[in-house]
């Protein structure tokens, strides 16, 4: 009988953590879809590359707006609202994408639909790590990743299909992010509130039957303890009480990990693969088969991370995948500044997917929505977010722009010398987390 009872529960739990990560998929659709639309782009809105910077980034500046109203709307009214207004924001923002008529509008719409990316990107993690038990709870967290993956994946392919039907193709590539959109909201319908949030707001019933769904009453009874132990001090989570003495190490490892996690570079090779095949002589037809084959290796390393997470640990992953990444971007360089042939490019842009899906991709969204105190997760989880996707529109603004300057390669050489520091920051600076509840991490890594 306690057999049947741990594994409904173990099934009520991944299937809460799979609907609350369909928001992943969208973020991974609004991700990708742009890497299959932009050479069309290019063609109906006359792009340069200051304009093609600014285009793809424009939905990064959302996100960030994203991140603080979700930060407002989770603290106030509870994760699913805020999870619910993410869908509705996506799907609004897709069908307005396909019809729009000029690039003033295009980016307009591209940065509201960065709000929905930008409050899913923290809510969707945060909200999983909040219901999942401590041992599987880096596994479903990086479920999160997964379906980001299998967004990016599905999204890659459709636009490869969609790239024989004329110029307006594009239109096709954002309009049909409507579907993933509704099915995500009538999911989150069906999901229970967070029982760290109800307990906050001194619901402790309405927490204790989420809990005792989620586990047995003696589970319920001992998170319960922990969670109320934790914020009994009354602490408000402003962001003053985010940058306190006291939590100001596990701050600074979450904002330098979420910046670290982008400025490695990995995102250029999402968001641009067009640009870097076209590079080396590689025709329309090679450069959408290339995003493909980056999805489908993308989706294969991310399942092998979900596998290890919770065996291997954070911070092995987090090494390899880091000084793996140095070695390879260097590598890459010389490929591309030395116009080496577009397949044995493809192998090295295909390795630096896999090693940053391993590690780099779904550890770092486990550490940021595992590392932060109860009282302060949200608003701490919201400033690591926001510096995460300053970092990303950083990143993709300047890439056209640095690649117009010194040759594509050029920047992947200083990408690499990013990826050893980081190696250097995780080697010293980051503990690991795995088996740990939310709440001995908390005694963990602030008190010690």
């Amino acid at each position: 009988m306690n057999q049947q009872n741990e594994h409904s529960n173990h099934l009520y739990i991944i299937g809460i953590s799979f609907i609350s990560a369909m928001g992943g998929y969208l973020f991974g659709f609004d991700f990708a879809v742009i890497s299959g639309a932009l050479p069309f782009l290019r063609n109906s809105f006359q792009l340069d590359a200051w304009w093609e910077g600014f285009l793809t980034g424009s939905l990064a500046l959302g996100c960030i707006i994203g991140c603080l109203i979700a930060g407002r709307i989770a603290e106030r009214l509870g994760r699913r609202p805020g999870l619910m207004a993410a869908a509705v924001i996506f799907a609004v923002s897709s069908l307005a994408i396909a019809f729009c008529n000029n690039l003033s509008q295009f980016v307009t719409l591209r940065f509201i639909a960065g709000i929905g990316v930008g409050m899913a990107s923290m809510l969707c993690p945060m909200y999983i790590a909040e219901i999942s038990p401590a041992k599987v709870r880096g596994r479903n967290v990086a479920i999160n990743q997964l379906t980001v993956v299998i967004g990016i994946l599905i999204t890659n392919l459709v636009n490869y299909f969609l790239a024989d039907s004329g110029p307006d193709a594009w239109r096709w590539m954002f309009g049909l992010g409507v579907i993933p959109s509704m099915i995500f909201l009538l999911g989150v319908l069906w999901l229970p509130e967070s029982p760290r949030w109800l307990i906050k707001e001194g619901k402790t019933e309405k927490a204790r039957k989420v809990l005792e769904k989620l586990g047995s009453g003696s589970f319920a009874d001992t998170t319960i303890q922990s969670i109320t132990k934790t914020l009994v001090k009354g602490q408000k989570a402003s962001y003053k009480a985010v940058f306190e003495k006291s939590v100001r190490p596990a701050v600074i490892i979450g904002i330098t990990l979420a910046v670290f996690q982008q400025l490695c570079g990995i995102n250029v090779v999402f968001n641009y693969t067009s640009t870097i095949f076209e590079a080396v002589g590689a025709d329309l037809n090679r450069q959408l088969f290339e995003t493909v084959a980056i999805g489908v290796v993308n989706l294969f390393f991310t399942l092998l991370a979900m596998w290890q997470v919770d065996r291997l640990g954070r911070k092995p992953l987090m090494l390899i995948g880091s000084l793996g990444l140095s070695v390879g971007y260097i590598v890459l360089a010389f490929l591309l500044q030395n116009h080496f042939p577009a397949g044995l490019v493809s192998v090295f842009v295909l390795l630096a997917i896999g090693l940053y899906a391993i590690s780099l991709a779904p550890v770092t969204w486990v550490l940021i929505s595992e590392i932060f105190p109860n009282h302060i997760r949200t608003t701490a989880s919201s400033v690591a977010i926001i510096s995460l996707w300053a970092a990303y529109f950083i990143l993709v603004f300047t890439f056209p722009i640095l690649a117009q300057k010194l040759g594509t390669f050029g920047p992947f050489y200083l990408y690499g010398v990013i990826c050893f520091l980081g190696f250097l920051f995780i080697k010293f600076r980051v503990k690991e987390t795995k088996g740990q509840t939310l709440e001995e991490l908390e005694e963990n890594l602030i008190r010690h």
